[in-house]
């Protein structure tokens, strides 16, 4: 299944004023990296991947925002948020926020 488009252009909307912003196709998906690092993703299982602190990202998990997992395998530090969770664009805002403050927190990978 490809990504939500629609999805994809809210994200956009959202990272719009950040710098060092980049897109990139993986996975099936569409990937938003700041200086190099993912941040978020429109997955193409549905949904919104976001990058957490991998100390403190379980502190996210709700009904509709679970640990991501792969394969079978939960990836630590990375949340899967599904359409409920950011139904509205504060919402949304909020999820995004909290990768672009991960990737942030990272070294510049250029």
């Amino acid at each position: 299944m490809p990504y939500d488009e629609a999805l994809a252009a809210r994200i956009r909307a959202v990272v719009a004023a950040e710098r060092g912003v980049s897109e990139q196709r993986m996975f099936g998906g569409l990937g938003f990296l700041l200086d190099g690092n993912m941040a978020v993703a429109a997955s193409s299982q549905g949904g919104l991947m976001v990058r957490v602190d991998p100390r403190t990202g379980l502190d996210e998990v709700t009904e509709h925002v679970r640990p991501m997992e792969m394969r079978g395998r939960v990836m630590t530090g990375w949340l899967h948020a599904e359409t409920p969770a950011m139904a509205s664009e504060r919402d949304l805002t909020r999820l995004v926020g909290l990768g672009v403050a991960y990737a942030r927190s990272l070294p510049p990978k250029r």
